[in-house]
């Protein structure tokens, strides 16, 4: 997999993957209904196009203003939204950044979510300014 900026080119790529995979991410994210960028049902099953498209647009601006970082994770070629990356400013811990993660159900069943979780929790360590970085649902550092 490849991570880079999420940009509002991305929408089809990351519609796909979040309509296909919606049972999935409303189980995964169902921990952390308490952030304010997840809401009580994200995804939510009438997500428009339109509707991702604004939030696609809002982490882009949020990346420039570098307030909070939000990633895509696409295969090599490019060609297919596999998940994101978000690092956000901490809302419910007394970390220096929340990270949420998450994988469409068929990388999920191929066992990428794991693979994900270490290299960004090894990225973090190795290349960010943080020291207490908290994986809500996943664990604290």
């Amino acid at each position: 997999f490849t991570l880079r900026v999420l940009t509002v080119a991305d929408l089809v790529k990351d519609y796909t993957a979040v309509m296909g995979s919606l049972r999935h991410l409303q189980q995964h994210f169902a921990y952390c209904a308490a952030h304010s960028v997840f809401g009580p049902s994200w995804p939510s099953p009438d997500l428009t196009l339109m509707e991702d498209l604004a939030d696609l647009g809002w982490h882009e601006v949020e990346f420039r203003k570098r307030s909070s970082f939000t990633y895509t994770v696409v295969d090599p070629a490019d060609t297919e939204c596999l998940g994101c990356v978000y690092i956000l400013p901490p809302e419910t811990c007394h970390a220096e950044a929340e990270v949420y993660l998450w994988v469409t159900a068929s990388a999920f069943a191929n066992g990428l979510d794991d693979q994900l979780f270490e290299a960004v929790r090894s990225w973090l360590h190795s290349h960010w300014p943080f020291r207490v970085v908290a994986f809500p649902g996943r664990e604290s550092s």
